[in-house]
């Protein structure tokens, strides 16, 4: 049986292409910013319907052609503020893995989930588009699904933080925890604009407990 990760998972780079080409220029890059930020921005005003490459260009201040120079249609733009909401969460994640001394996983998977309130709370669209289930299960990857993805990049990351042995079982478990999280932490902001803090709590024991069960032999 192989491993549920993929080579997106491992690598960091995707299947799918949202940018028809990478910016070279620092303009170019700058004007790409402002395009994913103005997408971000419609995204808590309006959702996912509601938004088009029209308003994200008006939004953006640039020309609509300037948009599909870069750009085929809105899901391919906000592919790409999907793929930036990764990038973002795992690199806020490994800095207080690098900041903060823990005392075990447990403590690690709290900050996890702490990372992914706070993002929710203050990133312009992450409450909307999140990791991209809103729009597409298979947004980032068109192989693995997104929560597939980031199981895969936090999986990395506690494997190089707490030295533990890769295996078809922490696979596995992460992938599971990852979802259950995922469904729960969305419970507690459809109760709550800035998450009930009872069921971010539920979510943290939850997930906790579960990988307890699953992964005796993981270090405590």
């Amino acid at each position: 049986m192989e491993h549920v990760s993929s080579p997106m998972i491992e690598d960091g780079c995707a299947a799918p292409k949202s940018l028809r080409r990478r910016p070279t220029q620092r303009r170019s890059a700058r004007r790409v910013e402002r395009m994913l930020d103005a997408c971000a921005e419609l995204l808590d005003e309006i959702g996912y319907e509601g938004l088009s490459t029209t308003r994200i260009a008006e939004r953006a201040g640039v020309a609509i052609g300037s948009v599909y120079q870069f750009f085929p249609d809105k899901r391919a733009i906000t592919q790409e503020l999907t793929r930036r909401n990764v990038e973002q969460f795992v690199s806020r994640v490994g800095r207080r893995f690098l900041e903060e001394d823990y005392r075990g996983w447990w403590e690690a998977v709290d900050a996890i989930i702490d990372e992914f309130v706070d993002m929710h709370r203050s990133v312009p669209g992450f409450r909307n588009l999140r990791f991209g289930d809103v729009v597409d299960l298979n947004l980032l990857d068109s192989d693995s699904d997104n929560n597939m993805v980031i199981a895969g990049r936090l999986r990395g990351l506690l494997l190089k933080e707490f030295g533990l042995a890769d295996s078809q079982e922490l696979d596995m478990a992460v992938l599971v925890a990852v979802e259950a999280g995922d469904a729960v932490l969305k419970l507690a902001f459809r109760r709550d604009p800035d998450g009930a803090p009872e069921i971010i709590e539920a979510a943290k024991q939850l997930i906790r407990g579960f990988l307890s069960r699953q992964l005796k032999s993981w270090p405590a």
